[in-house]
């Protein structure tokens, strides 16, 4: 007798009774936006914490990079979730593909524009005629602030490195506050020789990094898609309250993808994300896409390029409070 009170004990803090079978865990491939980086470290320690297992996932994180774009492992039903940007899944869903937001990692853009005071550019006004180096698929910012401003530029293709703004083919370059940014400051060039444009500072504030999957899959199963947005924010925080910790992972996963690992440049990252990701300090409300973001970039995509938005409540499931 004693020994069966055990045994239903057991089977009672498992969560089972006898004849019951646990639940097996939902299987979810992530696929984020680049390569592996501390601009993902939040999906990493998630994983790495058992954040997704106590939540009823097992996830697999996917290398992702130019040669495995997210949106099309998306379409082609490659992985269950995934990371773009806001401007870009809005272009996806105004193609057809019905895309739903289901978190907003970053609330704030870390796009900017990066200026040399030797090319005698301190304030907004002086990008008027110069040479600005533009990525191809990011430009909706900064044509919006050029025409906003009514700035006549000399746009020239930006290649993935900085060093065309580094050897002076450039006047201005676009940078990501996490990235390019400190790749500009280790080449020898110091603040004070910098001007430095943020486009939240000027009213475009376009947030880049969601979670999105397709409407089918989160329709399936709602509550997956919930438990890894909570589980993901779990991994967010716990990665900022133990930044050491959070980078050793991050660049295990590097090496692991054979990628060059710079411990001081992982830190700077994971720093600028904690500014994207809580800019409000605590009292962001993590993960929601506000609503004036949305509007704000959907507007502009249709102002410039004609693209036709879905109303937000059609593109976003508010899975925080769920």
């Amino acid at each position: 007798m004693k020994c069966l009170r055990t045994f239903l004990l057991l089977c009672f803090c498992a969560g089972a009774l006898p004849g019951q079978a646990l639940a097996a865990p939902k299987k979810l491939s992530f696929i984020p936006l680049w390569s592996p980086q501390a601009q993902f470290a939040g999906y990493y320690i998630a994983l790495e914490k058992g954040f997704y297992r106590a939540k009823g996932l097992d996830v697999e994180i996917l290398k992702g990079g130019p040669e495995r774009p997210a949106d099309v492992l998306l379409k082609e039903g490659k992985a269950d979730i995934g990371t773009l940007w806001l401007s870009e899944a809005i272009k996806e869903r105004a193609h057809g593909v019905r895309l739903l937001n289901v978190a907003q990692i970053t609330q704030r853009s870390a796009l900017m524009l990066v200026a040399k005071k030797s090319s005698d550019i301190r304030k907004l006004q002086d990008l008027d005629g110069k040479k600005v180096a533009l990525w191809e698929s990011f430009q909706l910012q900064p044509l919006a602030l050029f025409r906003k401003y009514h700035l006549h530029v000399n746009v020239i293709p930006q290649a993935h490195s900085i060093n065309l703004f580094l050897s002076g083919g450039a006047d201005a370059a676009s940078a990501m506050i996490y990235n390019e940014y400190h790749i500009i400051l280790n080449s020898g060039l110091n603040p004070d020789e910098l001007t430095t444009f943020f486009f939240y500072d000027y009213g475009l504030n376009f947030p880049e990094d969601g979670i999105y999957m397709l409407e089918k899959n989160y329709n399936k199963d709602p509550a997956a898609a919930a438990a890894f947005v909570k589980a993901t924010l779990e991994g967010w925080k716990y990665a900022f309250e133990h930044k050491d910790e959070a980078v050793e992972v991050v660049l295990r996963r590097m090496r692991e993808a054979h990628l060059p690992a710079n411990l001081m440049h992982q830190k700077w990252m994971l720093e600028k994300m904690q500014g994207l990701i809580y800019p409000e300090g605590p009292a962001t409300r993590a993960g929601e896409l506000k609503r004036a973001d949305y509007e704000r970039v959907a507007s502009e995509l249709a102002r410039s390029g004609g693209w036709q938005s879905v109303a937000y409540d059609s593109f976003y499931r508010d899975c925080i409070t769920k």
